[in-house]
């Protein structure tokens, strides 16, 4: 989502004579638009912000002007206050549903009015004041379509940054689709902290759910491929899974966290299902869409997590069998309830271990997951050129990237392949010869 807030930012400042650069060396504004999810978020922030600062120094020895340095994202909505004691060079901090407001806080800034801070939840959504036309598309790009988040998971800090669930109107989302289609994208991922619990007001003034949302888009022409991310077990509902079925331009992927297999710990994370009710909703999936890949996230070491349950989350993993996955040791976030468990201080070299042995076996899913494909053919959206003279990188519909050789004119179609090597992290094939691929 800190992808699409980027992108939407170039767009607001194109007007005011902005435009993006690869180098924030010698830039006339840098904006680090952060995450608060991980751990130690905040001091990274403050080193990159010290970087900036020095760049910033340097261009005005050199009578090049200045530097407008700016924090937004999660980290400003969580720690404004701080930013501006620490970083007092900051000229302005604002959250991610204030973005919207850049050219007036670029105007306040511009006139020396002191740091602007800028972390409410404002009532009107920003959505509503983003430009119509998009200055970057991609031929796989995102889309937010939900933001926000009810399910205060313990651990979880979004519903302290991002605020409460906000559904964008479908009529909004299905104009900015047919913008970016026509600007050469072709694979769209739909967006939210908790996608599934999307319910946008319909064309007919009802809510609509993410399945009708879906269905919605994949009407219109050009758009080639569609995805969502991240969901949340709870909002797997019957009419979801079956759009898995029902729908050929939905990807067969799908991103399902589920964060630990045993029940206590899966309780103490407030996440309101258990490890059979998930089990459950993945052999509901797998009988819609069979050949449907799953990705998931787990947290080892939650407070007061025993060596049991940890077992108990690696036998969810076996008995799932998961294409890809994140997983992380556990890092109290301040302000979430997780942080005053009791329990906290399990062993680093304890949680360290079962980090391994648990990445360990999802890596050898996804190594064996795709091996699956050596000898078969798949369809390839070619994205861009590789590293290798005459390579471009595509993407499955399984989310692998796919090495191949092939002439650059290719790009921004989707050719069928034929795959000679699966590897830990990605295919590698030809070409069919004589195949016909789509074209953008």
């Amino acid at each position: 989502m800190n992808v699409y807030d980027s992108a939407r930012m170039a767009d607001i400042l194109s007007p005011l004579g902005y435009s993006l650069t690869n180098q924030p060396n010698g830039a006339d504004m840098a904006i680090l638009n952060t995450c608060h999810i991980r751990e130690k978020a905040s001091e990274k922030t403050f080193s990159e912000l010290g970087r900036l600062r020095n760049m910033r120094k340097a261009k005005e020895e050199k009578d090049q002007g200045g530097m407008i340095i700016a924090v937004a994202g999660c980290v400003a909505q969580a720690e404004g206050a701080e930013i501006m004691k620490r970083a007092p060079y900051v000229d302005m901090v604002f959250g991610p549903q204030s973005y919207h407001k850049l050219p007036e806080m670029m105007a306040e800034a511009t006139r020396g009015a002191g740091q602007i801070l800028d972390t409410d939840f404002p009532i009107e959504p920003k959505f509503d004041y983003l430009p119509d036309e998009a200055i970057d598309t991609n031929l796989s790009a995102f889309l937010t379509v939900q933001e926000g988040c009810d399910k205060f998971c313990a651990f979880c800090v979004v519903p302290y940054t991002r605020g409460a669930e906000f559904s964008r109107p479908v009529a909004s989302i299905v104009a900015e689709a047919k913008r970016m289609i026509a600007g050469g994208t072709r694979e769209i991922t739909l967006l939210g902290q908790n996608v599934n619990a999307y319910h946008g007001e319909g064309p007919n003034g009802r809510a609509y759910s993410l399945a009708e949302l879906i269905e919605e888009l994949a009407e219109i022409d050009g758009l080639q491929r569609l995805r969502y991310t991240t969901s949340h077990p709870l909002e797997m509902t019957e009419d979801l899974c079956k759009t898995h079925r029902d729908v050929d331009i939905l990807m067969p992927y799908l991103h399902l966290p589920v964060q630990a297999g045993a029940d206590r710990i899966l309780e103490a994370m407030n996440r309101r299902h258990t490890g059979a009710q998930y089990r459950t909703i993945i052999e509901k999936l797998r009988n819609y869409r069979p050949d449907l890949a799953l990705s998931g996230d787990f947290i080892v070491g939650f407070p007061g997590e025993t060596d049991a349950e940890f077992e108990d989350t690696m036998q969810l993993v076996r008995d799932v069998n998961y294409a890809q996955a994140y997983s992380f040791k556990y890092s109290p976030r301040p302000g979430t309830p997780a942080a005053a468990l009791e329990g906290q201080m399990i062993p680093e070299e304890v949680k360290s271990e079962r980090l391994a042995r648990l990445q360990a076996l999802l890596n050898e899913q996804q190594l064996s997951f795709n091996r699956t494909f050596e000898g078969k053919e798949i369809d390839v959206l070619l994205e861009r050129e590789g590293k290798k003279e005459g390579q471009l990188i595509g993407r499955s519909p399984y989310m692998q990237s796919v090495f191949v050789q092939s002439p650059p004119h290719r790009i921004g179609r989707i050719a069928t392949v034929v795959v000679e090597e699966g590897n830990a992290n990605s295919l590698r094939g030809k070409l069919k010869t004589g195949s016909t691929a789509s074209a953008a």
